[in-house]
């Protein structure tokens, strides 16, 4: 099927994570901004959203815009600049497609990912869930990221306001409860989105800082599972860890809009901050 392009962007967000369809079926260009950095590279969110556009693109051609699964690995720290994304369609089935996706630079491999594609607008409104919502404090109650001078540069591409009750790491008397919770928007009023839902997974500091241990935590796996297109307005998000071992964590991730619907969840192995 012949691609078409939209140059246009609504958003800073929109902007960063585009990617330019080149006269190869499956392949495209981008650009990865330096506003992104964290640590040792680039979030992990922000190159799974990337990516994520990417395979959309190729999948909106087979009538299955919107990720459902996505699970990542992150193979080298991804660096501002240039970068290619390859694509490869596995199965192009009538409720779900299933696609593969790489993103390179210089032919250094960044990031893979394996992923199932539907149209969560086909979808059934049924939903049966056990789960609640986090109880968070009110956002005007919660404390933006904003404020903090420590905090790293891709945290001013969108809008954080952590729950006061996980914010002992900020005065040195880490809480030894491993959870994150906090609300989160993008910036310039975008709202949320399937493609959106893929950085906000990944949009929370570590739960570690609340065990005393500070740090940048890169990476090694991560699979996100987008449950339905989110409500405007803004996101509640819950990280949760139960095991660190070995030099690694996991962290289960919660998502919902404003709504009160669980729109996201993920779960991510990363490594330990040295603290």
């Amino acid at each position: 099927m012949t691609q078409t392009y939209d140059s246009g962007f609504g958003s800073g967000f929109d902007r960063d994570t585009d990617v330019r369809p080149t006269v190869e079926e499956g392949r495209y260009e981008a650009d990865l901004s330096a506003g992104w950095t964290v640590g040792g590279g680039l979030n992990g969110g922000y190159l799974m959203a990337t990516l994520g556009r990417a395979v959309s693109r190729r999948a909106r051609d087979l009538g299955h815009p919107d990720p459902l699964a996505l699970s990542a690995y992150f193979l080298s720290a991804a660096t501002p600049g240039p970068a290619q994304a390859r694509v490869e369609v596995l199965r192009a089935g009538r409720g779900t497609s299933t696609l593969s996706g790489t993103l390179t630079q210089d032919g250094v491999q960044r990031l893979t990912v394996l992923s199932s594609y539907v149209d969560l607008g086909s979808l059934t409104p049924e939903v049966a869930t056990t789960a609640t919502p986090p109880a968070l404090a009110p956002v005007e109650q919660c404390v933006p990221t904003s404020e903090d001078p420590m905090a790293p540069e891709f945290s001013h591409r969108f809008e954080l306001r952590l729950d006061p009750a996980c914010l002992g790491f900020a005065s040195g008397t880490p809480g030894g409860r491993a959870v994150m919770e906090g609300w989160f928007r993008l910036v310039d009023g975008r709202e949320p989105d399937p493609i959106s839902l893929l950085l906000a997974a990944d949009a929370l500091p570590p739960t570690t800082f609340e065990l005393g241990r500070p740090g940048w935590a890169p990476t090694v796996e991560m699979s996100v599972h987008v449950r339905a297109r989110p409500a405007p307005g803004w996101l509640a998000l819950r990280h949760v860890t139960t095991n660190l071992a070995g030099g690694y964590f996991e962290e289960d991730c919660e998502v919902w809009d404003s709504a009160g619907r669980l729109v996201a969840q993920a779960r991510q192995l990363a490594k330990t901050p040295r603290g």
